[in-house]
């Protein structure tokens, strides 16, 4: 028999481990930030006392979810065990927020026509551009970059909302300090004009989010926070449906790796895209 339940902090650890060997290549830090989100967001499928099903179901306040973490152990793929799953997250997540609160998920390409009888609507393509990182040219940093966890927290959490569309102060708090990473702010005349994350993964390092007022803002971002992947691998999620954010990922030489497709249950956020140059991450928004 098999029953659905909530999953501990050390199990999400697996859940981790199971998505760096489907490929997804999860920060090494990760877990952590993930669990201080939505403790409660975290559940698992288990048959005879083993999980064999993992997936999350992130509350934003209850004001927006989303879906992610989806994985099915390989040996069990193919026998209804991930659908029937997967329905009942959609439905303890929709349980879990005010009425007509939407869902948001990336999914693989593969699954879309899943999640659309789901009642999942496509929006765009989330690409995962990959290259390598490169050293800054001396200056190039500009005097306007400061270190995110040095700005007021407030600016923060109110320019990441606009972009991401809900507060997810918890969240924030771990992710713009990186240990093995950093975060930067673009500060100018008092206020936060972009804002970006680098951090290092089981490979290379991923930027994300990567928010900007402007191209120019967001192109200066880009080379500060690539610089510490210099020599290595570098990934940047990038919205299919911001071309300006699709140049960048050119001039930089990135090229397409992966993508998801971002989907929603319910009315999409208006969203500020020619803004997003960078998604913060597949799993949680």
């Amino acid at each position: 028999m098999i029953r659905y339940r909530h999953i501990s902090r050390t199990e999400l650890d697996m859940a981790v481990a199971w998505a760096a060997r489907e490929g997804w290549n999860p920060g090494l830090g990760d877990a952590d930030i993930f669990w201080a989100a939505d403790p409660e967001g975290f559940v698992g499928a288990e048959r005879d006392g083993e999980l064999i099903a993992t997936g999350s179901i992130v509350s934003y306040g209850g004001e927006f979810g989303f879906m992610g973490f989806f994985i099915v152990r390989p040996d069990l793929r193919g026998c209804g065990i991930g659908r029937e799953f997967w329905l009942w997250r959609r439905d303890k997540l929709r349980a879990r927020l005010r009425p007509g609160a939407a869902i948001g998920m990336d999914g693989v390409f593969a699954m879309q026509p899943f999640y659309a009888r789901g009642g999942f609507v496509f929006s765009h393509r989330n690409l995962r551009m990959a290259g390598r990182g490169r050293r800054a040219v001396a200056g190039a940093e500009g005097g306007s970059l400061r270190e995110l966890a040095t700005l007021p927290f407030e600016a923060v959490a109110d320019y990441d909302r606009r972009h991401f569309g809900f507060g997810r102060e918890a969240f924030l708090r771990g992710w713009i300090a990186p240990a093995d990473g950093r975060g930067l702010g673009a500060w100018d005349g008092g206020r936060l004009r972009g804002m970006g994350v680098v951090r290092r993964c089981r490979e290379g390092f991923k930027i994300g989010p990567l928010f900007a007022d402007t191209p120019e803002i967001a192109e200066s971002l880009f080379g500060a926070l690539a610089a510490e992947a210099a020599g290595e691998p570098q990934f940047l999620d990038v919205p299919e449906n911001n071309p300006a954010a699709l140049a960048l990922a050119a001039r930089h030489g990135l090229a397409e790796v992966f993508g998801c497709a971002r989907m929603y249950h319910g009315t999409a956020p208006a969203l500020p895209w020619a803004g997003i140059f960078g998604v913060t991450t597949f799993e949680l928004g």
